[in-house]
Order: structure tokens, then C-alpha cells, then sequence
């Protein structure tokens, strides 16, 4: 990431902290009920120390992988030689929003999670480990991290967790053909506005009322921020909730009206 791109983006961010609502903005029950019960919820878990502990012993890793792919917006580049403390760093993403997710994947239940983007393989296994009687499918595009990421659910003695690996635009139609029901998807691993897109009508196809999408960096670049917009505007979409590094998207039927929410997280 560029000098000029932190900044605009710690620009955006300041924005964001400083304009964003919370729970006495809100007038819809279901956003108010989220915020209460999962957003303000900082409860620890026992499942956070687990996953936090193992975090912090690939942040001190000096094994090295070489990389096959990333996708937009990371910092190691093809074929180069990465240590797993590095891409732990810079590519997992922060126990705060793992934890989120976990609190989400309680409240609402899901039992199909679809995750694009393994990486580390840490957001998965809070996504996992919030349901135990879940299944989490999850596509990474490069050989040796999905293998490291294997490792880790070993150790961390996750076993409802279906690991794919490959290039997203051949492994994603695949899985949506395996994958019984379409309760979550979690995209994050290319962070550009054609494939986040193309990614979003593939699993459109599949959606039903009660599913979740979370979109990753919906701020990153001026591109992303187009293609979370676009979002928004999907006609089956009926509710957006944007928490800045991330956006949670929701298509139920109960909603009369398109509600679009910026809250601080």
C-alpha cells in the first residue's frame, strides 16, 4: 500500500468515525436488535483466546511459503518467497472482525458458509467455530497457503470445515452446485470491482431470504467502493449495513423498504 493510499484512506476512515450513526440513529428493529446483540456485545470467548493464542504464534513464525496468488490489494507478490508471519500480518484479517463474525454466525444461525479468501484461515475458524454444527466451504487460490491453512484448523481442532482450492472463477461455480443452501458468503481475496461483482451475481443465483453476505474492504479503493455500491443497488437487495472496512448485506422479504445503514463499529 502506497504512502498516498494510507492517507486517502485514513481520510476516509476519519470521515467515516465521525459521520457513521449508531443504535439511536436507528429505526428499524432488526438494526437495532443487530446492534444490541452482536455489534455492542464485547463478551470474551473462550474460542477467542484459543484462535488469538494460535494467531500469535504464526505472527512469530519464521516458516516461509511461496505464493502463488493473493488478488488485488495485497502486498506479496506472485511466486515471491513470504514468511507466514508476514502474510499473517498483512492478509488475516484483525480479531475484532473475526470476533464479529463470530457473534454474527450465532446470532443468525447459518448452517452453509461459503467463504472466498481462506488466507490463514483465522476468520475461518471463528466463522466455524461459532457453529460447530455448521459447514464452512472456503476457496483459497494459492496451493501453500490453503495447505498452511489446513494445518492451522488441525491444530485448532476445527473439523466442520471443507477446504477448496483454486482460482475463484473456476472453483466458485463448482461449490455453489455442491453447497446445499446459501445461508452466508464471505468474499474476500480480490479486491477489484469487475471479479467482487461477478462474484456477488454467482451467488445472487443461489440467495435466499435469510441469507448474509459480507463484503471485505468495501472502502479500499475508489473501485471497491463502486462495486459496493452497485451492490446496494441490486434490486433483491433490502438492506446494506456499511461498518467501513467491512459491508453486510441482507435480502429479506420483510423489509417494505430499501434501508442502506453507515454505523460505527
Amino acid at each position: 500500500m502506497s504512502l498516498q493510499h494510507q492517507y486517502t484512506l485514513a481520510k476516509k476512515y476519519l470521515h467515516y468515525y465521525f459521520t457513521a450513526g449508531n443504535r439511536h440513529d436507528v429505526h428499524s428493529p432488526f438494526v437495532y436488535a443487530l446492534i444490541e446483540e452482536v455489534l455492542r456485545d464485547k463478551t470474551a470467548k473462550a474460542d477467542f483466546a484459543e484462535i488469538e493464542l494460535y494467531r500469535k504464534s504464526l505472527l512469530q513464525s519464521e516458516e516461509t511459503l511461496q505464493v502463488t496468488d493473493l488478488g488485488a490489494g495485497s502486498l506479496v507478490s506472485d511466486g515471491a518467497q513470504r514468511k507466514v508471519r508476514d502474510i499473517t500480518r498483512h492478509a488475516a484479517k484483525p480479531a475484532k472482525f473475526g470476533q464479529l463474525f463470530y457473534r454474527l454466525a450465532q446470532y443468525f444461525k447459518p448452517r452453509y458458509l461459503l467463504e472466498l479468501g481462506t488466507s490463514m484461515g483465522l476468520s475461518t475458524a471463528y466463522m466455524a467455530k461459532a457453529q460447530a454444527d455448521s459447514t464452512v466451504y472456503t476457496i483459497e487460490g494459492c496451493p501453500n497457503i490453503a495447505r498452511k491453512a489446513g494445518q492451522n484448523f488441525g491444530a485448532l481442532h476445527i473439523p466442520n470445515i471443507t477446504q477448496l482450492v483454486g482460482n475463484f472463477d473456476t472453483v466458485l461455480p463448482q461449490v455453489l452446485q455442491q453447497i446445499p443452501r446459501l445461508d452466508w458468503v464471505y468474499i474476500d481475496g480480490n479486491h477489484r470491482k469487475a471479479p467482487t461483482l461477478e462474484y456477488f451475481r454467482q451467488c445472487l443465483a443461489h440467495v435466499q431470504e435469510d441469507s448474509i453476505f459480507i463484503f471485505d474492504d468495501i472502502h479500499w479503493t475508489p473501485d471497491m467502493e463502486e462495486a459496493w455500491h452497485t451492490i446496494q443497488a441490486n434490486e433483491q437487495v433490502t438492506l446494506t449495513i456499511d461498518l467501513f472496512f467491512i459491508g453486510l448485506v441482507f435480502f429479506r422479504k420483510d423489509f417494505k423498504i430499501k434501508q442502506h445503514f453507515v454505523l460505527k463499529y
